[in-house]
């Protein structure tokens, strides 16, 4: 039974003097998130696979529970038939290897474009995946959550024993006109719903581990309602002995941590899970404080 929260990056230098403490260099900061939270997505995979050298730092830079979720390349995912990208597929999973016991699931995130009429090509492609290798799979087609579509695309993950990712981007909708953001965090909203998927939100298991990546509102408690909803979900899976892999994004990815310390407290009110690091750095912090 483990909870793996986290950010889509963790070099952001909005996050010096709050989430990550005052003068904090960017070459410590991929240490400040792993002191804080337990999982990252790594969305810079979908652009360039790091050489391995990085990748071992990365791993030798985190504790042992942390967990990273690479993407899949857009070499492979965005470049027409998946079949016929198979041995770079093969090639990132065997660099995504050197991160060792810190590697948690990669993802697929499949373009909008992608529609049912291309099962085929998509079954084809996961059944060349390399066994054990651990892989989650996001659909932004609509045509995929008619249910016959649906259906077939959950019995086509759960026999190769993948997610199937969902996506959750109703925080951020219909928000347009909201006169309680200003400036840059309201033009950043407007422009994560054009960019995300409105999409429905069904968490339907397949596996044995659960991949929900979830787009917030900048204003915190505007969140407190999805994040019950997720929590009492996620209580639910936890307690079937299932993996869950939860990733908060927010549109000026500020409050990005602060949801996923906001989803660990309702999870944790109803569940005996393990603390969150970011407990315990914040001690380590308050400790350290040089008496005024």
């Amino acid at each position: 039974m483990s909870l793996y929260l986290g950010c889509p990056i963790w070099s952001f230098k909005g996050w010096v003097g709050g989430f990550y403490p005052r003068g904090t260099k960017p070459a410590q900061f991929l240490r400040e998130y792993a002191r804080r939270l337990t999982a990252i997505e790594g969305n810079t995979t979908f652009y360039a696979v790091p050489a391995e050298r990085t990748i071992r730092q990365w791993a030798a830079e985190t504790p042992p529970g942390f967990r990273f979720c690479p993407k899949v390349p857009q070499a492979v995912s965005h470049r027409g038939r998946l079949v016929d990208h198979k041995l770079e597929a093969l090639a990132f999973v065997d660099s995504m290897s050197a991160l060792g016991t810190r590697l948690g699931p990669m993802f697929l995130q499949l373009p909008p474009r992608f529609d049912p009429g291309l099962l085929d090509d998509l079954e084809k492609f996961l059944a060349g995946w390399p066994h054990g290798a651990r892989l989650g799979v996001e659909v932004r087609h609509p045509g995929w959550f008619e249910p016959a579509h649906h259906r077939a695309l959950n019995l086509l993950l759960a026999r190769h024993e993948m997610a199937r990712v969902v996506i959750d981007t109703r925080p951020i909708r219909g928000l347009e006109g909201d006169k309680l953001l200003e400036g840059s965090v309201y033009q950043a909203l407007l422009e994560a719903r054009g960019r995300k998927p409105d999409v429905p939100v069904l968490p339907e298991p397949t596996t044995d581990f659960v991949f929900i990546r979830y787009i917030g509102h900048p204003r915190i408690e505007l969140n407190a309602g999805f994040l019950d909803e997720w929590s009492e979900f996620l209580v639910s899976q936890l307690q079937r002995d299932t993996q869950a892999y939860v990733i908060c994004h927010s549109p000026d990815n500020l409050t990005a941590p602060y949801l996923c310390r906001e989803l660990h407290r309702r999870v944790a009110g109803s569940l005996a899970i393990a603390p969150l690091p970011w407990d315990d750095a914040e001690r380590s912090s308050f400790e350290q404080e040089p008496l005024l």
